[in-house]
């Protein structure tokens, strides 16, 4: 599992990717999954790694998920129109669908 850190923002977004993309290369889970319930202070930049994160899990033929996204962040996902690319496993079904 990855986790993310307390802050990210874009002042730590490449280097959080970085970190985020050499640890997911390293794991050999069919499904990368994101622990985010750490972060606490972050901006728009935190999406954009969390897609870059699925974009390179995708590509490999893996899954994508994150747990623990902070409710201020999966709004903005939601209003940026791509929450239901950052799924959360322990979410119901139809909370997913409702995302969408």
């Amino acid at each position: 599992m990855l986790v993310l850190p307390a802050e990210l923002t874009h002042a730590q977004a490449q280097t959080c990717l970085n970190m985020l993309l050499q640890a997911a290369r390293a794991a050999a889970e069919p499904q990368v999954l994101v622990d985010a319930s750490a972060l606490t202070r972050f901006d728009s930049s935190a999406l954009a790694v969390l897609l870059a994160c699925r974009r390179e899990a995708l590509h490999e033929g893996r899954g994508f998920a994150v747990r623990g996204l902070a409710p201020r962040l999966r709004e903005l996902a939601r209003l940026y129109g791509v929450s239901a690319l950052l799924p959360d496993p322990a979410a119901p079904e139809d909370e997913v669908l409702a995302a969408a």
